[in-house]
């Protein structure tokens, strides 16, 4: 490149980083847009910075990149402005003359990368996202200092494009593609064909989809990781290519999926043209994820063989980039960690040059795998944040830990290359809190002192200071926010296919802390009720601790009619099954008050993408299916991904607890004992029709917070306190 060329080549980078940063900032601010300037300063050893400064009436935000300059508008906002830019309510009042900045503030991150997403947040939460939603997610990325999000949409039309080329045809590829609910597990390698026959129109529409996706997050100077062949192929390969090495694994009972050994030749051929097809489609950052054994075991233990593994996995990605970074989920070691010991750990990632593997530590909060590996023998690696399972919506987090862990580790002599910390949720729009007291740590290099911080917190929140709010907090803390080390928060029993037992397999009410000891919480939100009912934080932060009062109270009606049942005290448990139902009702209400917890948003996005009735009908059955039986009828995932919205509750939940009180009262009467397994056979028919029912659900909000917040509260007070 010559001289001029190269300067054009430069001015033209630098226009579009500068016209993206406005374009930002114009979208989150449009009123004061105006007032901000914005500038591009180097790194400082090899690390991002931002600086916050004035000059007369203007503010400087300036950035090593995109991401710096939104980081810089965001502390601007929240510690000038006191403003919070949430999933589930913001607070962006500012006044019309801004605060000037009289003292320049200079940050700079101590890591190089600050990972996002997870495979499964692609489906319990994006799949059915449009470029609007996406739009905002990354601006939210920005503003918090991400730079490497992992960017999965679209990859349909990469696999249909390579498989075709080796002659299959669209009937071979008909059983291999999910349906959109369900790509995570099938880019994983899990299952096939469930929730298809995958549209034509859906996987055009996603290319285009994630080429917004893709210049946008460049724009902004983020570095996106696109996904590498991990030898998934369709069922038909075995027929098409008879001696190829193909091995079964089976996951949570779907049928076998078959996976080409890296010892076959045509491993390296195809992942090679994955990758030359992928970044002709979508360009490169050289950032590659790959995991050969997502929550299935290997099919031998050998050393051997596990580095051989790893080394052909690699070298499929790098005999088309020679530049390709294998960007690794750890959360196998700890899925599996009977089988990964050292030796099995050392061989998968020793095979691999240490500059071209990162590993993601994926649930550092919990169950951390750096400390048990020597900081995964050399690798450099990523502590990430974990939180939640399957988009449940329950209050939980482990505040001290997501506080002060980071940077305990950060300043570990024994976390060799720490280089980044990250999000993995399977789903977001819920907890918010805990994901800005994660983010707050990406500027910074000590532990967060949470008690101030949190006092911060609900000043920007809120808009206001709020002496109650503050104590509420400070019990909101000591409660769902001093979880245990478990998978997410308690699920209610509301949730769990209907039963006498403690829990099923995936509600589980059990709880680190008393029920009684989260209601003063409540107690102080009401009393500020009056005082931040402009807030929309404040009214959605109030829905949900009442919302966590009633499920609890529920699971307690749960033992209490259980016990009844047991001792055939029918009276009892009469009385007690109808206030379950009453609770389930009035949650109903309760949640009806608020979008963010309306089933109707979740299904009407699902047929928006469809261009058909009949895409139409499939992709409500995907939103439907993924949300109860996940899969069919006999699924061991039922009601994973549970959520706690109105409609939800109202047209699954309740009526499922009616049958089961009605079966339980006909078997009184007819002098049997209560048999579990007849009703569940009966059961998962009827789960099975409403899977597959297309009666719709409202996507409009109902009633006032406020005023149904404290009607609960005067409702339940005295039998929960």
């Amino acid at each position: 490149m010559g001289g001029k060329q190269f300067f054009l080549y430069a001015q033209t980078r630098a226009d579009v980083r500068t016209t993206a940063a406005y374009a930002l900032i114009k979208r989150i601010i449009p009123a004061h847009a105006q007032s901000f300037e914005v500038a591009f300063i180097p790194q400082e050893n090899g690390k991002d910075v931002f600086e916050v400064d004035g000059k007369g009436n203007k503010i400087i935000l300036r950035g090593t990149n995109g991401v710096s300059v939104a980081s810089a508008l965001n502390y601007y906002l929240k510690t000038y402005g006191h403003c919070d830019i949430s999933w589930n309510g913001s607070n962006l009042k500012l006044p019309a003359i801004l605060p000037k900045v009289t003292t320049k503030v200079h940050k700079v991150t101590p890591y190089t990368y600050r990972y996002y997403l997870n495979y499964c947040t692609f489906n319990y939460t994006m799949s059915w996202w449009d470029w609007k939603r996406w739009q905002q997610e990354i601006d939210w990325m920005a503003l918090n200092g991400i730079n490497m999000p992992l960017a999965i949409t679209g990859q349909n039309i990469i696999w249909q494009r390579v498989y075709k080329s080796l002659g299959f045809t669209d009937k071979d590829l008909s059983t291999f593609f999910s349906g959109p609910a369900y790509f995570n597990w099938f880019w994983m390698g899990n299952l096939d064909g469930w929730g298809g026959p995958l549209p034509q129109s859906f996987m055009d529409s996603q290319e285009v989809l994630e080429k917004q996706i893709l210049k946008r997050e460049r724009e902004l100077g983020m570095t996106p990781i696109l996904p590498a062949f991990t030898g998934h192929v369709p069922p038909a390969f075995k027929t098409k290519f008879p001696k190829a090495k193909l091995k079964q694994t089976n996951w949570q009972g779907f049928p076998d999926v078959y996976i080409l050994d890296p010892d076959d030749a045509m491993f390296t051929t195809i992942g090679k043209q994955f990758i030359k097809e992928e970044v002709k489609t979508f360009g490169t950052d050289h950032l590659y994820s790959a995991d050969t054994f997502n929550e299935n075991t290997p099919p031998t233990n050998d050393s051997t063989y596990l580095d051989a593994v790893s080394k052909k996995v690699y070298q499929s990605m790098a005999a088309a980039d020679p530049k390709a970074t294998w960007i690794m989920q750890g959360w196998m070691f700890s899925y599996s960690a009977k089988f990964w010991q050292p030796t099995q750990i050392k061989a998968l990632l020793n095979g691999i040059p240490n500059e071209h593997m990162i590993i993601l530590d994926l649930y550092s909060e919990n169950k951390p795998m750096w400390d048990k590996t020597d900081a995964y023998y050399g690798k450099p690696w990523i502590w990430c944040m974990l939180h939640n399972f399957g988009g449940n919506i329950s209050m939980y987090g482990r505040m001290d830990n997501v506080a002060a862990d980071p940077a305990n580790a950060l300043n570990n002599p024994k976390s060799g290359k720490l280089l980044g910390i990250g999000l993995t949720p399977e789903a977001i729009e819920q907890n918010p809190v805990m994901y800005e007291l994660m983010m707050e740590n990406v500027w910074r290099n000590t532990p967060i002192e949470l008690d101030t911080w949190l006092k911060d917190y609900a000043y920007r929140r809120y808009g206001k200071k709020e002496p109650h709010v503050e104590k509420a907090w400070e019990v909101l803390k000591n409660t769902v926010y001093t979880g245990g080390i478990r998978s997410g928060g308690n699920e209610s029993i509301i949730t769990g296919r209907p039963t006498f037992a403690k829990a099923t397999r995936w509600a589980n009410p059990q709880k680190f802390y008393q029920s009684k000891d989260l209601v003063p919480a409540w107690e102080q939100m009401i009393q500020a009720a009056d005082n931040l009912k402009n807030s929309s934080g404040f009214r959605y932060d109030l829905i949900d601790v009442t919302r966590q009062i009633l499920a609890n109270y529920a699971d307690t009606l749960q033992r209490q009619f259980a016990a009844a049942a047991k001792k055939h005290d029918q009276q009892n448990f009469s009385r007690l099954s109808k206030e379950f139902l009453g609770v389930i009702d009035d949650m109903d209400k309760l949640l009806s008050t608020r979008k963010d917890f309306l089933l109707g948003p979740w299904l009407e996005a699902a047929k928006a993408n469809g261009t058909t009735d009949a895409e139409k009908k499939l992709y409500e059955f995907n939103a439907r299916d993924q949300i109860t039986l996940w899969g069919d009828k006999n699924n061991t995932l039922n009601d994973y991904a549970c959520k706690q919205w109105a409609g939800m509750l109202s047209g699954f939940y309740k009526p499922r607890w009616q049958q089961f009180f009605d079966f339980v009262n006909t078997s009184y009467r007819q002098g049997k004992e209560i048999d579990q397994a007849a009703f569940e056979k009966q059961i998962k028919d009827w789960e099975w029709a409403w899977v597959n029912k297309r009666d719709s659900y409202t996507t409009v909000p109902k009633g006032d917070e406020i005023v149904v917040a404290k009607e609960m509260f005067g409702k339940y007070y005295d039998k929960v306190k």
